[in-house]
């Protein structure tokens, strides 16, 4: 059987082209897999469990039902949904991971993460990174009127597209001293991660060995997909 890797889907009402590509997703080669790894931005934006959404309904649905199936649904917050909770938890049935986190895959030792912490180059959105993982502000964030959160969430998405038409991509992408270290601390020998939308296979030259970091990529434009199985990993997507 095979597990299977996805993120940055970013699932949002203006954006239904997504969300039924992902729909069919669950229903046809998810059904059949081992497990499914969701690591981070399934959604653009997530101001709170208690959102009432109908396509986030439609979303949590979806899930409920491929986990219901008997499909394992792992989930990882990352920089866009990191106000998921256990409600969201309850209702899909899916279990929220921590960021990193270590597995066994088929014989190989991988570390998995959203890979937005990997970015120290970008030092002010590591600080606003700090600031909104902290448990005090999510639950002061929770308290505010459900139109109050979705207004924050808004000009947050406007403040960041902005940063990034004038950043340099590489100051965004993941620090190659950052990967080295994390990948020799948890001593792992593949990385894999999502949050740049540059899905690649990269070797990691540690000195005396070699390790990889593989890349998801998102779902704007092709829908990617890591399949890995007994084979090995097979990164590919699935053009609209």
């Amino acid at each position: 059987m095979t597990t299977l890797f996805i993120s940055d889907l970013h699932l949002e009402t203006d954006r239904p082209d997504i969300g039924e590509q992902f729909f069919s997703f669950l229903s046809d080669e998810a059904g059949d897999a081992e497990a499914l790894y969701i690591l981070g931005d399934l959604f653009d934006a997530w101001v709170g469990d208690d959102d009432p959404n109908p396509h986030y309904a439609d979303v949590k649905a979806a899930l409920r039902k491929l986990v219901d199936s008997g499909v394992p649904v792992y989930f990882m917050h990352g920089n866009r949904d990191f106000m998921i909770g256990d409600g969201f938890a309850e209702e899909t049935g899916v279990k929220i991971l921590p960021d990193p986190i270590a597995v066994d895959l088929y014989g190989e030792h991988v570390l998995l993460s959203h890979g937005d912490a990997l970015c120290t180059d970008d030092f002010e959105y590591q600080q606003i990174r700090a600031m909104t993982r902290r448990p005090e502000w999510q639950e002061a964030m929770r308290q505010k009127p459900l139109e109050e959160r979705l207004m924050i969430a808004k000009a947050a998405r406007a403040e960041s597209q902005a940063r990034g038409q004038t950043l340099d991509m590489d100051i965004m992408d993941v620090n190659d001293t950052a990967v080295k270290r994390t990948i020799l601390d948890y001593g792992v020998d593949i990385l894999l991660h999502g949050h740049t939308h540059r899905p690649n296979v990269h070797d990691v030259d540690l000195g005396e060995r070699t390790a990889k970091r593989i890349v998801l990529g998102d779902w704007y434009d092709q829908g990617s997909v890591l399949r890995w199985n007994a084979q090995g990993p097979v990164l590919s997507g699935m053009p609209r």
